[in-house]
């Protein structure tokens, strides 16, 4: 799962928002350095990325990329479910995407100063390109794989991976619908403690 889906996953707690979002830039037992809540988020975040990481459904998608795409694959699939995730947000929430976006770039914002300076780079440039809500087109997806490809060591062109989207989208978006309330479910412990 990419920013979309761990800020969406991470429900209405503001904490847990921040530690969705900073969990890529907080390594090992760092994330003991933040209040519990924020804590929390980070670790919700590990365990989301371990669930989807060992789940049949979720693994069938990535499998599709591998041949063509390798260790990359895994990256790029957690692009294509936010985009899946952007494009069948009815089926999953009540607040209009434009809007949750909006609400969470704000409590991230107001967040910002607990945050490790990678978290508060990529939260400047989510916030000015709109890539949450960007990712409910194809093309929004291709602008983030591209970038991605772009700051790796040894560049790799993830973007052309849209093809493959464009071919099996309703392959990929049926294990989208099957795997990602299974995700939910995981996931509610985080949400209520």
């Amino acid at each position: 799962m990419n920013f979309l889906a761990h800020i969406y996953l991470a429900g209405k707690d503001e904490e847990l928002i921040v530690g969705n979002f900073i969990a890529d830039s907080v390594k090992g037992n760092k994330y003991l350095d933040y209040s519990e809540k924020i804590s929390k988020g980070i670790l919700m975040h590990r365990a989301v990325d371990y669930f989807s990481d060992n789940n049949p459904v979720y693994l069938r998608s990535v499998h599709r990329l591998q041949q063509s795409y390798g260790k990359y694959s895994g990256i790029i699939m957690d692009m294509f479910y936010d985009y899946l995730l952007a494009n069948n947000w009815s089926m999953f929430a009540s607040v209009d995407l434009k809007e949750f976006c909006k609400d969470a770039y704000a409590i991230l914002s107001s967040h910002k100063h607990v945050m490790p300076e990678e978290s508060r780079t990529i939260l400047t440039y989510m916030m000015k390109n709109d890539w949450l809500y960007s990712y409910r087109k194809t093309e929004g997806i291709r602008e983030a794989l591209k970038g991605m490809s772009q700051r790796m060591k040894y560049y790799f062109p993830m973007d052309k991976a849209l093809n493959e989207l464009e071919k099996d989208k309703h392959l990929y978006n049926s294990d989208f619908v099957e795997f990602f309330p299974l995700l939910i479910r995981h996931t509610e412990l985080y949400r209520t403690l």
